[in-house]
């Protein structure tokens, strides 16, 4: 398994990875690949990784991360979202996942990033050293799965909101 940047050709490979993924998971609504779709087509991608297996034509998406900018009270503010992150179902917990949310960590930082956020199980976040956080908010999304990393000791305080593209509905 080998990580790189997503590539135009990779979007339907992708995008079957993502629908793929999130099928009936309960948490889910079905907007995934949308979402993902809705940020590569606005630009709104600040890193777009994939898990690839196999080598030339034989070669396979096999999972997906992005990472785009977030406001912290309507303002620019040098944070970053995670996720959509989707592993092939056929291949979720073989540390694809972890290998990708590491991978775009290390290149967030590299990129002068200033944290992270995410809303997901805490349970798996947790490891890579996301943690609630008080003072950062997501209005309208569940606090109890909504998770910072600050890349440095300064943690903002604010009201985050994800790239419009998050809310294009199932």
């Amino acid at each position: 398994m080998r990580i790189r940047d997503e590539m135009p050709a990779d979007a339907p490979a992708v995008e079957a990875v993502v629908r793929d993924a999130f099928a009936g998971v309960p948490y889910s609504d079905g907007s995934e690949p949308r979402i993902v779709d809705a940020l590569r087509r606005a630009g709104a991608s600040t890193l777009a990784l994939v898990a690839v297996e196999g080598e030339g034509e034989s070669e396979a998406v096999v999972g997906h991360v992005v990472f785009s900018p977030v406001t912290i009270d309507g303002r620019p503010s040098g944070w970053h979202g995670l996720g959509p992150l989707a592993v092939r179902p056929d291949r979720q917990r073989a540390g694809i996942g972890g290998a990708l949310v590491t991978e775009g960590l290390v290149r967030l930082r590299a990129l002068g990033s200033r944290g992270c956020v995410v809303l997901g199980d805490a349970g798996y976040y947790r490891r890579f050293g996301f943690r609630r956080d008080p003072r950062l908010t997501a209005p309208g999304l569940p606090a109890e799965h909504f998770m910072v990393l600050p890349f440095g000791e300064e943690v903002p305080d604010g009201a985050v909101a994800y790239h419009p593209g998050f809310f294009v509905g199932p």
